[in-house]
């Protein structure tokens, strides 16, 4: 029988291997060099389910023609148009700080969506029906250019392994991209199940 202090103790030293690596890793922050470099593989499956649930959420709901719109009050638009462009201001330093702080592409996406749907309660913006060809694309174009990215670096002989001196570059890339589907895809799944209420 195990004792409970080998089962407590780490096989591997994380906070060591990943500072050792942090030079290479193109970002400041350890937990960005986590999310996108290290273990890029993970976060690149959390945007395929949650592209896969925005999926499922238009296949299951029903199709209405017309977009429900909240109920219009004067306050609550006031106060949504003043908060609005703060909370854009917030995902943009979100994604911009996410290389040297907490922060980054989920945070600021989260931020967006946000954004949306106090918009939508507020009474100015309509829920959503079927995705049209730009909106698909922005659904889907971060998990796209991940996706894409992850194929180059892959002919270059490793999946997510990025060459040092582009990794900051690459990682920008990727969480501007994903900021705007994650933003897209999470107030999706508010925004297209408000069309039953057309």
């Amino acid at each position: 029988m195990l004792e409970l202090s080998a089962l407590s103790s780490p096989i591997v030293n994380l906070p060591a291997a990943v500072a050792a690596n942090m030079a290479t890793s193109g970002v400041e922050h350890p937990v960005t060099a986590v999310l996108l470099n290290f273990r890029g593989y993970d976060t690149l499956l959390e945007i395929g389910v949650l592209l896969l649930a925005l999926l499922v959420v238009l296949a299951v709901s029903p199709r209405e023609e017309g977009s429900a719109r909240a109920a219009a009050d004067p306050i609550l638009q006031t106060l949504a148009c003043i908060t609005v462009p703060l909370m854009l201001l917030a995902a943009v330093y979100l994604l911009w700080t996410g290389a040297h702080r907490p922060g980054g592409a989920f945070q600021a996406g989260a931020v967006l969506g946000a954004a949306a749907v106090v918009l939508h309660l507020a009474g100015l913006l309509p829920g959503w029906n079927a995705p049209r060809r730009r909106l698909r694309a922005g659904l889907a174009g971060g998990f796209l250019i991940f996706l894409g990215v992850s194929a180059v670096l892959l002919a270059e002989g490793a999946l997510l392994r990025y060459p040092p001196s582009a990794a900051g570059a690459l990682i920008l890339l990727i969480e501007a991209s994903l900021t705007v589907s994650l933003g897209l895809i999470l107030a999706g799944l508010f925004l297209f199940l408000t069309r039953e209420q057309a």
